[in-house]
């Protein structure tokens, strides 16, 4: 019996170009939402969580309405966060980033994803599909931990707004990536969030 973790980033926030923390969805955004809701409409959920951030519960939300049998949690292990500072290994290009951020915050979401890990990840009895609504960083933390790559290798994984990851463990093996930012659900209009345009 599979262990499957279907990791969704929230759709597109309302005004995000303008530097706000955190606000509702914009009308593309809710459409997105929408779009992986009728995606996601046969898969037998056994948890849905998502990120307590307004922008993640919406998504959530419009998620509920299409599977109304789906119990959707809010987890304080999904806020976004900041997994990891620098390492000796890092590249260059991505010291700026780190310019603007505390070692508090490091720190506390070294500890978040090491807590998400632990709880979401952990070996679960019988088959299960858990759904997880969150962050670009969040999702990009699990592929990584997934792949075992450094631990700086998760400022190089990026998905979309309402893109589809899944990961799958089989009894006695690994997790297993089977697919990342799937975006089949969403016409090419709908497909943002990424810091470049894909090129097909």
């Amino acid at each position: 019996m599979s262990q499957y973790v279907y990791l969704v980033r929230h759709g597109e926030q309302q005004d995000a170009e303008h530097g706000l923390p955190d606000g509702p969805l914009s009308p593309r955004g809710r459409r997105q939402a929408e779009m992986l809701s009728q995606r996601l409409g046969g898969v037998p959920f056994t948890s849905a969580r998502h990120s307590p951030l307004q922008r993640a519960a919406e998504t959530a939300s419009i998620i509920g309405e299409r599977l109304p049998a789906l119990e959707l949690e809010p987890s304080s292990l999904l806020f976004d966060c900041i997994p990891t500072g620098e390492a000796e290994e890092t590249p260059a290009a991505y010291h700026p980033f780190f310019g603007a951020v505390t070692d508090e915050e490091i720190e506390a979401g070294r500890a978040q994803m090491a807590d998400a890990v632990a709880e979401f990840l952990g070996p679960k009895k019988g088959e299960s599909h858990d759904l997880l609504i969150t962050h670009n960083f969040v999702i990009a933390w699990f592929v990584r931990e997934v792949l075992g790559a450094p631990e700086w290798r998760w400022m190089t994984l990026d998905q979309a707004h309402c893109g589809l990851t899944i990961i799958q463990r089989k009894p006695g093996r690994p997790w297993t990536l089977l697919t990342h930012n799937d975006l089949a659900h969403l016409p090419v209009e709908l497909r943002t969030g990424l810091p470049e345009q894909l090129p097909v």
